[in-house]
């Protein structure tokens, strides 16, 4: 069954529409955050720079705005953009009973968030691409422009939400080879929830750092469910845990573990922070209870530091 045949499991039926939802949502917050005078209207303007010729100034939208607008064209692109998506097993996580946008698991936020990123880069005639990985580097396309190109990327992230997988985590080595195809200097996101099953921190690191060295800006946004793997937020009745990438278990009482566990939680999380400094890599903690904005805030601020 293909994707257009298939119903999707979180009643999204039109990942292009919600991604533009998504976008213009947060356009129109922008107006009322601290955010406001980052631009996020590119399509067709993009703001005058002094000293620069006058040729193209668009004198009826000074008339409406008094500011000064350049009209832009096709051929404008100011920067490429790579997103990365862990589609692990652990990524499933949490699973519905009755599965909706309101209650989507770290892949599914993770796609819809990076459908929203291309919808945003699409407006800024921006290039992007898209890697999907797990144990090996599942799809790789390498940073456009074009309508056909955006469709394609799309196809896939709404694949992402129509399956489940059973596959390990592997992002040391696919990093690596990652940065090998990446040629030219790009914003690069990587949404993963940083369970690894085989790979240690300094392993990890090292290929985040392999991307810092071909120049290339990276912004680690570290996709989790607060509610469970922060707060370890279940009710008291004996459980057994599974490893969903390993299937190790553990049965136990969730409150005789809580408080350890958060502090560890939040040391690992402190840890990651600092290594991040440490590397100049963007650390950004994700709930993905909280919505999107906090994933394109952070864009806004990466690309205005690219550029």
């Amino acid at each position: 069954m293909s994707v257009n045949e298939a119903k999707n499991i979180y009643g999204i039926n039109n990942l292009e529409l919600l991604a533009s939802q998504v976008v213009e949502g947060f356009i129109t917050g922008m107006h009322k955050s601290p955010f406001h005078g980052f631009s996020v209207e590119f399509a067709e303007h993009r703001l005058y720079n002094k000293g620069e010729s006058t040729r193209h100034i668009d004198w009826k939208l000074f008339a409406k705005t008094d500011k000064l607008f350049v009209k832009r064209y096709e051929e404008e692109t100011n920067l490429r953009c790579h997103i990365i998506i862990d589609n692990s097993a652990s990524m499933h996580y949490p699973q519905f009973i009755k599965p909706s946008i309101d209650n989507l698991n770290k892949i599914g936020f993770s796609a819809i968030a990076s459908a929203a990123l291309i919808e945003i880069l699409k407006r800024q005639r921006d290039a992007y691409g898209l890697s999907i990985y797990s144990d090996t580097n599942d799809y790789f396309a390498p940073a456009k422009g074009g309508e056909r190109h955006r469709r394609m990327l799309l196809t896939h992230l709404e694949q992402l939400l129509n399956e489940t997988s059973a596959k390990k985590t592997d992002t040391y080595q696919v990093l690596h080879e990652i940065a090998d195809t990446i040629h030219r200097r790009s914003l690069v996101f990587l949404f993963t929830d940083m369970f690894q099953s085989d790979t240690n921190d300094d392993q990890l690191f090292e290929a985040l750092r392999h991307l810092k060295y071909n120049k290339h800006e990276v912004v680690l946004f570290h996709t989790y469910d607060a509610k469970h793997e922060l707060s370890f937020d279940f009710d008291d009745k004996p459980k057994r845990f599974v490893d969903v990438e390993t299937n190790d278990t553990i049965n136990l009482h969730a409150s005789s573990v809580q408080e350890e566990y958060e502090k560890a939680v939040a040391a690992y999380f402190n840890t990651l922070k600092t290594r991040c400094m440490q590397y100049k890599i963007d650390y950004v903690p994700v709930d993905i209870n909280k919505g999107f904005e906090q994933v394109l805030i952070s864009y806004l601020i990466s690309r205005k530091r690219f550029l």
